[in-house]
């Protein structure tokens, strides 16, 4: 189906939502810590694999081994700015053709795209406070503390508000998401397989017109969307732009 097509849909939905996953993060250029090559790479430097390290038991047993990695992986990967795909959605939402956008991203490139009504279902790294004072701390703060950073006011550990592993997302997070995607009529998935955590939590309550896929990859789950693009999503979201301004200028 060419991008014309969809964009008659979404300019037709009075609702669309965007579950923008892992592939589209990795069109920028971004790491896959988890699943990539850096993935041995890590193991090989630490001793532990990614989910290990970047966990809650680790966080609280060892801070100094989990801020060495968040500092040197983590953060060091969200000094990466976001790609076209995330603009070209940004503008995407300017002129009205997409309503909100949901993550299980933590590096915000969607916001930091300019992108609004966004919901980052595990956190961001640029929200860091203090458990025990609730003072607020930036990445930057956190980036160039040496060892484990602490909180200028108490001492203690700043603590970064994602989700690790071993942690539940929180229940009004998982609330707000669900709300979004039953209300769409048009549920529009960038990057993701139908069943990526993403899309497997938040799948079962959508009960719209039109499921789209947008993926690099066949998988067995594909059938379950309506309408699938095999491709990169930051090409098709730019193609989709360049289509609508080209309508829209003649």
């Amino acid at each position: 189906m060419k991008e014309k097509n969809i964009l008659q849909i979404l300019r037709d939905s009075w609702y669309t939502v965007v579950l923008s996953g892992a592939g589209l993060m990795a069109e920028s250029g971004y790491p896959l810590l988890r699943d990539g090559k850096e993935s041995y790479e890590i193991e090989e430097e630490y001793g532990y694999s990614f989910e290990e390290i970047f966990s809650s038991s680790f966080y609280s047993a060892r801070k100094e081994l989990f801020f060495r990695f968040y500092k040197e992986f983590i953060l060091k990967a969200v000094e990466v700015p976001p790609g076209k795909g995330f603009y070209a959605m940004k503008t995407l939402q300017d002129y009205g053709l997409i309503d909100s956008i949901i993550t299980r991203r933590i590096a915000a490139l969607e916001e930091r795209a300019g992108c609004t009504n966004v919901l980052n279902m595990k956190g961001t790294v640029f929200d860091n406070i203090c458990p025990s004072c609730g003072r607020k701390y930036s990445a930057d703060y956190m980036r160039k503390a040496k060892g484990v950073p602490l909180c200028e006011n108490c001492l203690v550990a700043i603590r970064p508000q994602v989700c690790l592993f071993g942690e539940m997302i929180d229940n009004g997070v998982m609330t707000r998401a669900a709300e979004e995607v039953e209300k769409a009529d048009v549920l529009l998935v960038l990057g993701a397989s139908l069943t990526s955590p993403l899309c497997s939590q938040l799948l079962q309550y959508f009960t719209g017109k039109e499921l789209i896929l947008v993926t690099d990859t066949e998988h067995y789950s594909d059938q379950r969307a309506d309408i699938v693009i095999y491709g990169r999503s930051d090409e098709f979201l730019s193609g989709m732009l360049s289509e609508y301004e080209k309508e829209n200028k003649d």
